[in-house]
């Protein structure tokens, strides 16, 4: 997973989203998210980088279910027996928006960022990630502590290493 080992030409550590954008600018990947508990947060960081419209094609924010299924085109039987909040949402959604959006890799989020909503099967941290590309299509799960502003942001983090990972194996 990435280790924040990248230097900027002045020799600066480079941000999650400027390693990022750094990758996906040299390999020439397009991206898309998918996004539920992090709310947009995530596109919103990769686009704080300048010229990031060279590869992020776009974002979808699917808090409901009913956009899930709409936008994503996430299966109904996949709410209802799994919720919304698990590895096969994550799965579906990350496939969804890559279809949506035509991009080479896409990446979800979906989980409880709480304070409240968690229960013993789910609980407040618990997020999923899934990841979409030509090199097919896996989910990742985590469980992060704090408040949930901390959750989010950590999620999105993750989310961003994740992006850089699949991408890195896109040769």
């Amino acid at each position: 997973m990435w280790k924040g080992s990248e230097r900027s030409p002045e020799g600066n550590e480079l941000t999650l989203e400027e390693d990022l954008s750094r990758i996906l600018s040299e390999k020439k990947i397009t991206i898309s998210v998918a996004e539920s508990c992090t709310g947009g947060m995530l596109g919103s960081i990769i686009t704080s980088v300048p010229g990031s419209s060279a590869y992020f094609l776009g974002g979808a924010v699917t808090y409901g279910y009913d956009s899930k299924e709409k936008l994503l085109g996430i299966k109904g039987s996949t709410l209802m027996n799994h919720g919304a909040v698990s590895e096969n949402a994550a799965v579906e959604m990350a496939a969804g928006a890559r279809e949506l959006f035509g991009s080479d890799i896409a990446v979800s989020i979906t989980g409880v960022a709480g304070p409240g909503g968690g229960a013993e099967a789910k609980p407040v941290g618990l997020v999923w990630f899934g990841i979409s590309s030509m090199n097919g299509t896996f989910s990742e799960k985590f469980n992060f502590s704090g408040n949930r502003d901390e959750i989010r942001k950590n999620a999105a983090d993750t989310a961003m290493r994740l992006l850089i990972d699949a991408a890195g194996s896109i040769r």
